[in-house]
């Protein structure tokens, strides 16, 4: 008593999509569906056929057939009960009942099919349910993307490393030829000439080296003065300049448009440490308006960027931050952040690492409590004459300022949008993804409540959740900021960079 095979078919008994739960030759399959049409009457109430060996039911799909093959012995009411769920769920999969589109996401569909059937036989599970079982991420996929993401993290390595290489290459071979031009000259020409080049020689720190001269080539002979000509490191530019555009930190050669030759030193990095105060925020809200699961995760980090600014320690302002889980890095000194709120290594001696981000401090926090969560979601679907009438409102009683708010709200595939009536803000319809988004560019004290209403084809309630919301806010969860960072050698204040945001990792209404 199992389904035999789930599939959709062309009015002319064309397969688009077939899969099958027993074992069974691909003729015999084709030759079933083949003689499905035959088979069908019309102007019959009944969707069911059956044959000497088999049994068809079958749901009529705009120009298509929904069809499940089972044997005679099966129990009819169930599988009537099955091919419903699976008339719900192609909708969902397939924006328009085309052959060309059912075709295009056939491994979509064949996904769906094997969360309702197993063996032969229905699972019990719902809409929702399978749409979020598709949907899941898949740990070898964030595996792989790891792997690559490491191997393109370790070319830029090299690439740095071979870039800083060839820097220190050109500078020996312009120390050796500008030794070769002065060997013509009197031991005071040759202390004047140096004289005067050394005010306009500039050292900079890692990651590279570059030398900047304000002075002409000095004349001598023909072939040893060709070391202090510095216009013929166009490739080495080139190539420092695609590594800027990546967003690596380097120092690039710019020639005047003069008659003499000089290079300007360009730095993108203007403070020699930067740290970044950043929240992760995921909330599951009920379609009630309860709390399901309210959770922040922060990090602070530093990046150093010089080598002499590398000696450091920072200094934290935190309130009463009830609730909040912390924890340092394993080289943080705990007991200084403890009584004094300063972030130090535990050797006084050592560096902070230059040029790649540490996380120093991470904290956790997690409730229940209604009043935590910085925006709600009301969702108020409504079925009349054939259309569904949906108005959903948005409240924020935070102190938050919410910048860049999309409200998602998934719709049942018409192959047109939703009609809107009234919204606070900007909406656009998203055919791909079957839903509605709904854009705040800013929630502040000016609109912490607003609401939109849009009527689409009728449909269950279910079918416009889950509700999706995505923001940031330069405000955090977390009351903590930066007091000072101190140079733990010579003392007295360093100079730094600041950055504290808050965003969403997964906000939803389910």
């Amino acid at each position: 008593m199992v389904v035999l095979a789930a599939s959709i078919v062309s009015k002319t008994g064309k397969p688009l999509v077939s899969r099958q739960y027993m074992e069974m030759s691909r003729i015999r399959i084709e030759g079933l569906l083949a003689a499905f049409p035959k088979l069908v009457g019309t102007g019959k109430q009944h969707t069911y056929v059956e044959t000497e060996n088999v049994r068809y039911i079958y749901q009529p799909m705009e120009g298509l057939y929904l069809l499940l093959i089972t044997n005679k012995q099966s129990n009819i009411l169930e599988d009537l009960e099955t091919l419903r769920l699976l008339g719900k769920l192609v909708p969902e999969f397939s924006q328009s009942l085309e052959e060309e589109s059912v075709a295009g996401k056939a491994f979509e569909l064949i996904f769906a099919f094997d969360e309702v059937i197993s063996l032969g036989h229905k699972e019990n599970i719902t809409v929702q349910q399978v749409k979020q079982n598709c949907e899941m991420e898949s740990h070898e996929e964030k595996l792989h993307k790891l792997i690559i993401q490491s191997k393109i993290n370790d070319t830029k390595d090299i690439m740095k490393k071979k870039a800083a290489d060839i820097e220190k290459s050109k500078m020996e071979q312009k120390k050796i030829g500008l030794g070769n031009a002065l060997t013509g000259f009197g031991s005071k020409a040759a202390s004047s000439i140096m004289a005067d080049l050394e005010p306009t020689t500039q050292y900079r720190p890692e990651p590279v080296p570059v030398p900047s001269v304000s002075r002409p080539a000095v004349p001598g002979p023909k072939g040893p003065s060709k070391g202090m000509q510095l216009g013929k490191a166009k490739k080495a530019n080139d190539f420092l300049e695609s590594l800027a555009k990546e967003g690596e930190v380097v120092e690039i050669e710019v020639p005047k448009p003069t008659g003499g030759v000089a290079a300007v030193t360009v730095n993108t990095v203007t403070d020699p440490v930067s740290l970044a105060i950043e929240e992760k925020l995921s909330v599951t809200l009920n379609k009630q308006g309860g709390v399901e699961n309210l959770e922040v995760q922060g990090t602070m980090s530093l990046v150093v960027n010089t080598d002499e600014e590398a000696f450091i320690r920072i200094a934290v302002n935190s309130g009463a931050n009830k609730g909040f889980q912390f924890k340092t890095h394993p080289n943080i000194d705990k007991n200084m952040y403890s009584s004094n709120n300063v972030l130090g290594l535990k050797d006084p001696a050592r560096p902070f690492p230059t040029g790649s981000e540490l996380g120093i401090l991470k904290w956790r926090f997690q409730t229940k409590d209604e009043g935590m969560v910085p925006l709600s979601i009301n969702c108020w679907p409504s079925v009349s004459g054939g259309e569904s009438y949906v108005n959903i409102e948005y409240e924020s009683t935070s102190e938050l300022d919410l910048q860049n708010v999309q409200i998602i709200i998934p719709v049942p595939a018409t192959g047109h949008a939703p009609t809107v009536n009234q919204v606070d803000g900007e909406w656009r319809y998203d055919s791909r993804r079957g839903a509605l988004i709904w854009t705040i560019e800013l929630i502040d004290d000016t609109n912490r409540s607003g609401s939109m209403e849009f009527v689409t084809s009728a449909a269950d309630a279910e079918a416009f959740y889950p509700v999706e919301v995505n923001f940031t806010s330069n405000k955090t969860f977390c009351d903590i900021a930066v007091a000072s960072v101190e140079h733990t050698q010579r003392g007295g204040p360093v100079k730094f960079a600041i950055k504290k945001q808050l965003e969403t990792a997964e906000y939803s209404v389910v």
